[in-house]
């Protein structure tokens, strides 16, 4: 196959499942319209009328409700899982998106964020044997919700980076973040069979074949931005999100190592909600003294999302 030469923008979509209020659905679809995206599909967990039309109506979306025909379609039973039905959605949508050049699966908390060029530029600019990119993230603060700490890359350094910035509990969290620090992967389209998982794809045996770092571009991830909204994620995340307990521990068990959902329960078994929430105001920088630190480390970020105007913008009759 002949590799195409690369436009000066590239023309990019993205793909995600969601379940979530409709205004928050919204403003996850406004600010990637109002980055440039060609094309989003929306995937709708549990669909409703009001959702899927309203998404309907604007030109750049494609809205699929996950009902019984939808899951016949894709000719298999609705996974009990949601990370399975995530990937199963992303891959159709993948081997179904001709009008984009590049494609991105993503939750509808996580916000792509370039410095410098647009994101349709910086993909253009990407070797044209370039198969997936990766965005890395930044992860959101308490408070006003323009506020996130950076990534940390690997390295022999990283450990003491995050246990000086959280001394109580940095050590039981990897990367000092409460999400995932593998980011999400931009894919380049019609390149024959893939299989599209959260945080990698696999083509054949093959996981993430050409895959490159992408330096100016970010993904916001509001995970928790304030102690009520991740107090009543909690227990989800504890059972069946990013906090089960088959994940693996920040740092081998040689080396002390718990998985987060080891250290949460522990927590709250030991000190119940006080005890989760000293936990919180500590790795999601509520606490002035870590705000401080992570700035004098260079890891404070300020990205206003602004995602009431661009829902406003994009969506003018919702409200």
């Amino acid at each position: 196959m002949s590799t195409p030469t690369p436009s000066p923008n590239a023309r990019w979509g993205l793909v995600a499942t969601v379940k979530a209020p409709l205004d928050e659905i919204l403003g996850f679809a406004a600010h990637h319209l109002d980055l440039g995206a060609h094309r989003l599909f929306i995937f709708l967990d549990e669909p409703d009328a009001e959702s899927r039309e309203t998404l309907a109506a604007h030109p750049k979306i494609r809205v699929f409700a996950c009902d019984e025909a939808h899951w016949r379609r894709l000719g298999r039973k609705r996974p009990a899982k949601h990370q399975l039905r995530q990937s199963a959605n992303a891959t159709f949508a993948y081997h179904r998106a001709g009008q984009v050049d590049w494609l991105i699966h993503m939750d509808v908390d996580e916000f792509l964020w370039p410095q410098g060029d647009a994101v349709g530029a910086q993909l253009a600019a990407l070797a044209g044997d370039t198969l997936c990119a990766r965005i890395r993230p930044m992860e959101q603060l308490c408070g006003d919700g323009t506020l996130f700490k950076a990534f940390i890359p690997p390295g022999p350094d990283r450990e003491a980076i995050v246990e000086r910035l959280y001394p109580r509990f940095g050590r039981y969290v990897k990367g000092g973040f409460l999400s995932h620090l593998a980011g999400k992967l931009f894919v380049r389209t019609g390149r024959g069979p893939l299989r599209i998982r959260i945080h990698n794809i696999f083509r054949g045996d093959e996981m993430n074949p050409g895959e490159v770092e992408m330096d100016r571009m970010a993904l916001c991830h509001c995970h928790a931005g304030s102690w009520e909204q991740w107090i009543t994620a909690y227990r989800y995340r504890l059972e069946k999100g990013s906090y089960r307990p088959d994940l693996a521990p920040a740092r081998p068990r040689e080396k002390g190592g718990l998985t987060l959902h080891e250290v949460l329960s522990t927590i709250e078994a030991d000190s119940g909600r006080a005890g989760l929430r000293a936990f919180f105001d500590e790795i999601g920088a509520a606490d002035a003294g870590v705000r401080q630190r992570l700035r004098a480390a260079g890891l404070l970020r300020h990205c206003d999302l602004d995602l009431a105007r661009k829902r406003q913008k994009h969506f003018p009759g919702f409200g």
